[in-house]
């Protein structure tokens, strides 16, 4: 990719690391799309070993890459997400991928559509772990900027998304366990 196409695209991405999400880290500040992303590839490396046949690096890319469109539209939150909001977020993805040169833009392009189409052990891991990911999260954050539909939402949130993996209902009964203390200790 040529200097000024990699530097244009940058300087939209830079976006995810000042638009900020529904969730609080565990010292008070709002957390950004990057650090959610950030945190997800890393997710996909460290459970490597319990998905033996999943192309691993195809789900970094797809943690990597997941929210890109809200460096355009910003977060939302998944409980008031409109289907509006989700197309405009498709929209921004598809017009941030038509900007890139080839092959990123066809490689991106299909690893969207793939992504969508939940069908691949690839997209199921990545999907699962990302609705993981936003449940440890509010678990190290102070209670106190949970609202209170997240006392319930936090403990069904990825039920459907990690239903295939038993390595992955574990963890979520795990993450369960800890929000569970988290409100009993309050």
């Amino acid at each position: 990719m040529n200097s000024k196409d990699l530097l244009d695209f940058l300087k939209i991405a830079e976006k995810l690391k000042c638009n900020t999400r529904h969730s609080w880290t565990s010292s008070g500040r709002h957390e950004s799309v990057a650090e959610h992303s950030w945190r997800l590839a890393l997710m996909a490396c460290l459970v490597k070993e319990e998905f033996p046949g999943t192309d691993i690096d195809k789900v970094i890319r797809m943690c990597l890459f997941h929210d890109i469109g809200e460096a355009v539209t910003g977060d939302i939150p998944s409980f008031d997400k409109k289907d509006a909001d989700r197309e405009s977020e498709m929209q921004a993805v598809a017009d941030l991928l038509a900007a890139l040169p080839e092959p990123y833009r066809s490689e991106l392009t299909e690893l969207f559509a793939e992504m969508n189409g939940m069908a691949t052990p690839e997209a199921k891991l990545y999907k699962a772990l990302d609705k993981l990911e936003a449940v440890e999260q509010h678990n190290e954050a102070d209670l106190s900027t949970w609202l209170p539909l997240e006392y319930q939402l936090n403990l069904k949130y990825g039920s459907e998304e990690t239903a295939f993996s038993a390595y992955l209902e574990n963890l979520r009964r795990a993450m369960n366990e800890e929000s569970r203390r988290k409100i009993e200790n309050a």
